[in-house]
């Protein structure tokens, strides 16, 4: 099982390191609850459930690994 490793924020960004190396970047603005915190508040988070899950209580979220994973599983159409 893949699981987060490590958190952080940049240019408008959420970065996690996983377990296999790999580094997963989605916009904050994907996510209502975190958009509306400030840089304090984006950086009080837990990494819980061994790695499964991030979880900002002041912010009132919770990201999965599998959540993230499944952005980068996740087919692009072209055109």
């Amino acid at each position: 099982m893949i699981t987060i490793q490590s958190v952080w924020f940049e240019d408008g960004n959420i970065f996690v390191k996983m377990s296999n190396d790999s580094i997963i970047g989605t916009p904050i603005s994907w996510y209502p609850n975190l958009s509306k915190g400030n840089d304090a508040q984006l950086k009080k988070f837990e990494i819980k459930g061994n790695g499964n899950w991030i979880h900002w209580e002041e912010l009132d979220e919770d990201l999965s690994a599998e959540g993230f994973l499944s952005v980068v599983s996740t087919p692009v159409a072209t055109h």
